[in-house]
């Protein structure tokens, strides 16, 4: 497909899923000329942009992420919303490769009409996402998505990128785990909106009680994120459809209540301006390990820490100096 401007933005804007889905591809490349070519139409789309609600859905590995969206996106459609699927994989951390297999997880939900699934590999990025999932939810919005979905790939406490991108987080937890729930306190329970307990049906609903008890009793003791909102602990069954109506009810609530009191608009606020502090920091650290400088003493400095020879902190501060000394201001 050719890369004209004013084209993808009009297939966009007129919620053309062959535009949206190549823009996202764009977005998502490592080649210089996609990714600017990309920037412009992020330019040109972002006054259509901010009138989503975007949740965040986590949870560990097993936890039924995508069985349990399955079913819950359901209501969203139901209710005549368009809704839109960025479903992060993890990565490979020797091959970077990923299985991207959301959407034969979500069979409905891929079949349906007014549903965007769009699997994206978590790639190198830490949080749970990748490195283009804002951009991502401003294509989606622009295209007239009312819900935006981030499923990410539930990596402990790394998770606070996730509740930077999104407006309700919610967090899924399991009957009977035991240990998991420890850990879910020390960790990612404290950025939670509300917690779900999957699974929460036959043999299990007594476990899942349990831990519902236990949950609500660990938030009991932390400081609200939002003024005026505690997060509550629901026990949901994707597979008997139980309990999923609370949830999307206390998300329709957080959100009238936010945008009410206007703390909706400065939370996303302060999104936007860690966004391009995350930004600047990753172009920093890229630029500076493609200096020809740096790469030139990378290696031997690199092996002097290895050996013990010399403090990290040492090697690195020559490293930034000599950075710095040679690369000009108008090169960054």
């Amino acid at each position: 497909m050719q890369l004209v401007l004013e084209t993808f933005v009009k297939g966009i804007l007129g919620q053309q899923l062959n535009f949206l889905g190549r823009a996202i591809t764009l977005v998502e490349s490592t080649l210089k000329e996609h990714q600017q070519f990309a920037d412009q139409v992020l330019e040109q789309i972002l006054p259509h942009t901010g009138q989503s609600i975007r949740l965040g859905i986590s949870g560990p590995p097993g936890v039924g992420k995508s069985t349990f969206i399955e079913a819950f996106g359901q209501l969203f459609v139901e209710a005549g919303n368009k809704l839109a699927i960025l479903a992060i994989d993890p990565s490979s951390q020797r091959s970077q490769g990923s299985i991207l297999g959301d959407k034969t997880r979500m069979e409905a939900l891929a079949t349906h009409p007014n549903v965007f699934i769009r699997p994206s590999p978590a790639g190198t990025a830490s949080g749970g996402v990748n490195h283009h999932t804002r951009e991502s939810i401003l294509l989606c919005e622009a295209a007239g998505y009312d819900i935006i979905i981030v499923e990410t790939v539930g990596v402990g406490q790394s998770e606070v990128v996730v509740r930077q991108m999104v407006d309700y987080f919610l967090l899924l937890a399991q009957p009977g785990a035991g240990d998991e729930l420890q850990g879910i306190k020390r960790g990612i329970m404290e950025l939670a909106d509300g917690i779900a307990i999957t699974k929460s049906d036959g043999r299990l609903l007594a476990d899942a009680r349990i831990a519902q008890k236990s949950l609500e009793s660990a938030l009991h003791y932390q400081i609200p994120l939002h003024d005026h909102w505690r997060p509550e602990v629901f026990c949901c069954s994707a597979l008997e459809n139980k309990g999923l109506t609370d949830v999307y009810q206390n998300i329709l609530n957080f959100i009238e209540q936010q945008k009410a009191s206007g703390e909706l608009d400065r939370y996303r606020q302060t999104q936007r301006k860690n966004w391009w502090i995350e930004t600047l920091r990753y172009g920093l650290i890229e630029r500076f390990f493609q200096s020809p400088y740096v790469k030139k003493q990378l290696a031997e400095l690199e092996q002097e820490v290895i050996q013990g020879n010399m403090l990290p902190k040492r090697v690195a501060q020559q490293l930034l100096k000599l950075y710095f000394s040679n690369e000009p201001i108008g090169n960054l």
